[in-house]
């Protein structure tokens, strides 16, 4: 990690509300435990570190784009746990996982092939570091649950046959669970008492894809709900919620974004 990496005081309390707030909000939903996932997407490396460290410690960081997640990875702590959620290119499936030791898991995996290309990127990563021989990568499956064309992931009923491969033919990789972009219209137009279809469609693959192949339903997590529906998520029986622009605020464009920014005032 750079040594002129700083944090803005000011900032990182800012950040810390933010967090705290929403952890406020998960704990009046949720009775058991749930992993919140920080997608920092767009937002600097400093914004990261303010969270990772004190008071919070946060460990887990969500980002869409592999080159952008690379830099990061590069500048920041190795404690970090990396979750990457964006739309993932079957050529920069291998690198990805070769590339960053600290990837926690990969949740955007819809196809054999991606799939086939993480577990020999992780292959290659344990060939040059030995000590995660023992540690593979976690990946979701990503189910379609609306049924939008231009959404990635597996149709729903094609989901327990790329679980079963994953399982069977990737020994570098685990399979942790499922994953959906909900479409936020439905979250913003059901009707009070009612919960986002999607998420009902997820859960409900959960239950045919364990039955197909014998699994206790408690395995195979659902990572569903960011900013604007992770509360119907949760109540939806989701494990893992997506959260970003309700903790770092607006995101610039990708143009525009930065991996570092130079803080000003104490630190």
């Amino acid at each position: 990690m750079p040594e002129d990496m700083q944090v803005n005081a000011q900032r990182a309390k800012q950040l810390s509300e933010n967090l705290s707030h929403i952890l406020s909000q998960i704990q009046s939903l949720n009775k058991g435990n749930l992993r919140l996932v920080a997608v920092s997407k767009l937002k600097p490396a400093n914004d990261i570190l303010a969270l990772h460290q004190p008071p919070h410690n946060w460990l887990y960081f969500g980002e869409n784009y592999q080159q952008e997640l690379l830099s990061k990875s590069q500048l920041l702590p190795k404690s970090i746990r990396w979750h990457f959620i964006g739309a993932l290119q079957t050529n920069k499936c291998r690198p990805l996982a070769a590339q960053i030791p600290n990837l926690w898991c990969v949740e955007s995996v819809d196809t054999t092939k991606k799939a086939d290309e993480l577990d020999k990127g992780r292959r290659s990563l344990c060939e040059k570091a030995p000590e995660y021989r023992d540690v593979p990568l976690r990946v979701c499956v990503q189910v379609n649950t609306s049924g939008e064309e231009q959404k990635s992931g597996v149709e729903p009923n094609d989901a327990a046959a790329l679980c079963q491969h994953i399982r069977q033919h990737c020994p570098q990789l685990k399979l942790r669970g499922l994953m959906t972009i909900g479409a936020i219209a439905r979250s913003q137009g059901i009707a009070e008492g009612k919960e986002n279809e999607d998420f009902i469609t997820l859960r409900d693959v959960r239950r045919q894809v364990t039955s197909e192949l014998a699994l206790p339903e408690h395995e195979l997590e659902l990572s569903m709900g960011m900013s604007d529906d992770f509360e119907s998520a949760i109540r939806c029986e989701s494990d893992e919620v997506r959260i970003g622009s309700t903790i770092f605020g607006e995101r610039p464009a990708k143009k525009d974004a930065q991996i570092t920014e130079n803080a000003k005032g104490e630190t």
